[in-house]
């Protein structure tokens, strides 16, 4: 069996992925910074990618920005060359809005952006929200998480889960606390990482792996196809609509959520005038029924948080993942 390997920041690497995010700078005229322009930290099609462009076609239709918002997609250390980006060449830069969730505070409290941390940039707003989910393909034998926890402690060899996210990543994370809370050792449970939810589900489908760790909206297509069943919500209560009748990991035993919040931060030296324009102009999108809209449309919770309340919840998970990581060993 192969043991995890412990994710680390590659210094060198890092210092390629800003390489090129200075190249890509560097190309941008004066002209093209006009308007206000969100930054995706991935490629186009994934949750940051959604969360710019839905946002930014909220605050075009509600007449809030001067103009089309623009987005970029900046791909690279999983949302690290954008954050380096941010802070090295856009600091003060206040037209510039960046996509996070919390994938972006997992890796702050790892220290996998290097010498970057939380507080060298300004958190404005979270504007909805997903819950993670466990799930299996329709003819695998476990039934409830209580099945899937006793064919881990039978051979933990046995189950090998799968998700989106790098090793260490989210989807990981999920599946290493699940354990961890059920009282086994989290460093025996396999995981393959996927180059997105898709490509996971694929695997789930295809019987490459047992369990799928991802979050709601990535499944309900599959579900409502009766290809999969869901285990758990790592939700504090039942969600509606087609997952209604699908328990919570804590109604089965197991103190375990997972949110995954879509929101923003902006470079850390804008002026607090700015600052406010943008905690203004996303608390007025949050506010409408424009967004309510979108936010059903693509499967989002209602969850709003902004300015100062934004910013302690985030500093409170990035510690709260720091722990956590320490706890399962995965860093120091």
């Amino acid at each position: 069996m192969k043991r995890i390997v412990l994710c680390r920041v590659n210094i060198t690497a890092f210092r390629r992925w800003l390489a090129a995010a200075v190249a890509l700078a560097a190309c941008w005229s004066p002209a093209s910074r006009r308007g206000w322009e969100c930054i995706a930290p991935a490629n186009p099609g994934g949750g940051w990618d959604l969360t710019c462009r839905a946002v930014g076609a909220a605050l075009d239709e509600l007449q809030v920005s001067p103009g089309s918002v623009r987005v970029t997609n900046m791909p690279g250390a999983g949302g690290g060359v954008a954050f380096a980006h941010t802070i090295t060449l856009r600091a003060a830069d206040s037209g510039l809005i960046v996509a996070a969730s919390p994938s972006t505070t997992l890796r702050l409290a790892q220290r996998q952006y290097g010498r970057f941390s939380e507080r060298d940039v300004r958190w404005v707003a979270a504007l909805g929200a997903e819950y993670g989910v466990l799930a299996v393909a329709r003819d695998a034998p476990f039934q409830t998480l209580g099945d899937l926890v006793a064919a881990w402690r039978a051979d933990p060899a046995r189950v090998i889960s799968g998700g989106g996210s790098a090793v260490a990543g989210q989807d990981h994370m999920k599946i290493l606390l699940l354990a961890q809370r059920a009282g086994l050792n989290p460093r025996r449970i396999r995981y393959v990482p996927f180059d997105g939810g898709g490509e996971a589900l694929t695997a789930l489908l295809g019987g490459f792996i047992q369990l799928f760790s991802g979050e709601a909206s990535e499944i309900e297509g599959q579900l409502e196809a009766g290809n999969v069943r869901i285990l758990a919500v790592l939700a504090p209560e039942r969600l509606a609509g087609l997952l209604a009748h699908v328990p919570t990991a804590r109604e089965q035993g197991i103190a375990l959520d997972w949110i995954t919040w879509r929101g923003f931060y902006v470079p850390g030296r804008i002026s607090d005038a700015a600052y406010r324009r943008w905690v203004d102009a996303l608390t007025r999108v949050a506010e409408s029924q424009i967004w309510t809209d979108a936010r059903d449309r693509y499967g989002l919770q209602p969850y709003f948080l902004a300015g100062a309340e934004f910013r302690v919840e985030v500093e409170r998970q990035v510690e709260a993942f720091r722990t956590m990581s320490r706890e399962i060993g995965l860093i120091k």
